[in-house]
């Protein structure tokens, strides 16, 4: 067993805020897909691990990174194969792996622009990789950016207490007046919630700019994941409004996600087929 496969968390798809290579695609691209996720599951694995040092993190990070080029990390060799394969630019990847170096070197964020310039390396390339394998025109890309960071960010608010907790780290930006060391309490304060509050506002900004992303995608499929994965979005910014994530559920449970899934997948699609 690697080391890196010992700071595995064991999560997998299925328990992502939202689908991951979902049954909606069609074949040929669920694989490239899983495998840019797996590769993206192990780094991120090692980058939040709250036992491994900094500098074995680092370490593993770079050999996932040579397994990009050659011989390293089996997650990343086997996703390297497949964009050989497809002549995908490995950009996306080696961006991802940028913003796991940055999750262990950066625990604090001092303005938004700073936290949108790590979505650009955490978030961004993920959408990008996505729209390449499905051969989508990069015109498509800014809605694309805009709803991959909406995505990040929501799941930074969702987590904010356990990063805090167990990692030491800050994405909520320093210019908030977010006092971190309320992170830690069982309750949110007044205060944090106003700002929690603010943020959520700001990332419905970004989930505006993508409101249209769905209808730019040629692929019916694709455009309807798009679109179940826009109204998850806003449904979780709805909880994140309404509850306090240091002591609430402010993610979806299954049955929930799955009626809504559908009740945007299947007008989609008949949309498109149509």
């Amino acid at each position: 067993m690697s080391e890196a496969a010992e700071l595995a968390s064991g999560k997998g798809p299925m328990d992502e805020n939202f689908p991951v290579a979902s049954l909606l695609l069609r074949p040929e691209h669920r694989r490239p897909i899983l495998a840019f996720y797996r590769f993206a599951r192990a780094a991120d694995d090692i980058a939040d691990n709250a036992e491994a040092a900094a500098e074995t993190k680092l370490d593993l990070l770079a050999r996932m990174r040579v397994g990009l080029d050659g011989e390293g990390a089996p997650e990343a060799m086997a996703l390297s194969e497949i964009m050989a394969e497809r002549r995908i630019d490995p950009i996306h990847a080696h961006e991802l792996l940028d913003a796991f170096v940055r999750d262990v070197t950066v625990k604090r964020y001092a303005n938004w622009d700073e936290l949108i310039a790590y979505c650009r390396l955490s978030a961004m390339p993920v959408g990008r990789f996505v729209l390449d394998v499905q051969g989508e025109r990069h015109e498509t890309w800014p809605a694309s950016d805009a709803l991959c960071s909406a995505l990040q960010i929501i799941n930074h608010l969702q987590d904010c207490g356990s990063d805090f907790r167990l990692l030491d780290r800050v994405y909520i930006p320093l210019e908030t007046g977010v006092k971190v060391e309320e992170l830690g309490g069982t309750r949110a304060t007044p205060a944090l919630r106003a700002i929690l509050t603010a943020l959520v506002e700001r990332t419905r900004e970004l989930l505006n700019q993508s409101a249209g992303f769905s209808a730019q995608i040629r692929d019916r499929r694709l455009a309807a994941e798009v679109a179940v994965i826009q109204r998850l979005a806003i449904g979780l910014c709805d909880r994140l409004e309404k509850h306090d994530p240091l002591s609430e559920r402010v993610h979806h449970r299954k049955l929930e996600a799955l009626l809504l899934s559908l009740s945007v997948a299947v007008p989609a699609l008949l949309r498109r087929a149509a």
